[in-house]
C-alpha cells in the first residue's frame, strides 16, 4: 500500500505496466544513482517550470470543482505548496546554473507538455472534481512515490536537492492530503463502493492516460 489513499492504490493497480515504466523509467534511474546528464536535467526543469505553472492553474480549477469547504481547503493547500515551494526548487536550480527567472518563464512549450496540461485541464473543464483528481493524481502521488523510493536508494548526490524536496515530509504530507481528497470526492460523488460505479472505468482510463504522459515527459527530458 502507498498510504497516499484507497482510490490511488486501485488506479495505480490498475494502470499494471504502465506505472511502472513511468516511476522506474531511465530518466528517473538516471537521477538515482547521477547518471542523467545535467544538459537533461536542465531541460526537464525547463519544461517541467511551464508544467506546474499550467499544473497549478488546473490545481486552482478544483476550487471551482469543489462541492466542499474541505475540498475547496484541499484544493487551495496543494496550490499553495506547488506556487510557494515545488516552482521555487525549479527557480534556484536554474538560476545556479546561469538560466534566469525571465529565461525560465520564456521557455517554448513541448508537444509532449503541452499535450499534458491540456489533458489534465480538460478533464477537469469537462467533467468534475473526480475527473479532474484522476487526471491530477499520477503527477502528484507519482513524484511522491519515486521520491521516496529515491531517497532511500539513490547511490549519488547529484540530484540530491530534487529528490530531497519530493521524498521530504513536506511533499509526503501533500501526497497524503491530495489522496485523502480523491477518496472523499469519490465517496462523495460516487457513493463508497466507488469502485463498482459505473465511472470508475472512466476514471481510471483518464488516470492511466495521464500516466502514459507522464512516460512521455520523462522522454522529453533525455532528448532536449
Amino acid at each position: 500500500m502507498s498510504g497516499y489513499g484507497t482510490a490511488f492504490d486501485l488506479m495505480r493497480d490498475q494502470a499494471g505496466d504502465a506505472w511502472r515504466d513511468y516511476t522506474r523509467h531511465p530518466f528517473v534511474e538516471g537521477l538515482k544513482d547521477g547518471t542523467l546528464p545535467q544538459d537533461a536535467f536542465l531541460h526537464y526543469l525547463r519544461q517541467d517550470y511551464v508544467f506546474l505553472t499550467h499544473f497549478s492553474r488546473a490545481w486552482a480549477l478544483a476550487v471551482v470543482k469543489s462541492e466542499t469547504h474541505a475540498e475547496m481547503l484541499a484544493a487551495v493547500g496543494t496550490v499553495n505548496a506547488l506556487v510557494a515551494r515545488e516552482m521555487p526548487l525549479h527557480i534556484g536550480i536554474c538560476e545556479a546554473a546561469g538560466i534566469s527567472q525571465d529565461a525560465l518563464f520564456a521557455t517554448k512549450e513541448r508537444a509532449e507538455n503541452l499535450a499534458y496540461t491540456r489533458f489534465v485541464l480538460e478533464a477537469g473543464y469537462s467533467g468534475d472534481l473526480a475527473d479532474l483528481l484522476a487526471a491530477l493524481a499520477p503527477c502528484v502521488m507519482g513524484y511522491g512515490e519515486i521520491g521516496r523510493r529515491l531517497g532511500t536508494e539513490k547511490t549519488s548526490d547529484t540530484y540530491a536537492d530534487w529528490i530531497g524536496t519530493y521524498a521530504g515530509a513536506d511533499y509526503q504530507g501533500a501526497c497524503k492530503a491530495a489522496g485523502d481528497m480523491l477518496d472523499a470526492a469519490l465517496r462523495r460523488r460516487l457513493g463508497p463502493d466507488f469502485q463498482t460505479s459505473p465511472r470508475w472505468t472512466r476514471l481510471c482510463q483518464t488516470f492511466r492516460t495521464a500516466t502514459e504522459l507522464e512516460i512521455n515527459f520523462w522522454q522529453m527530458g533525455l532528448t532536449p
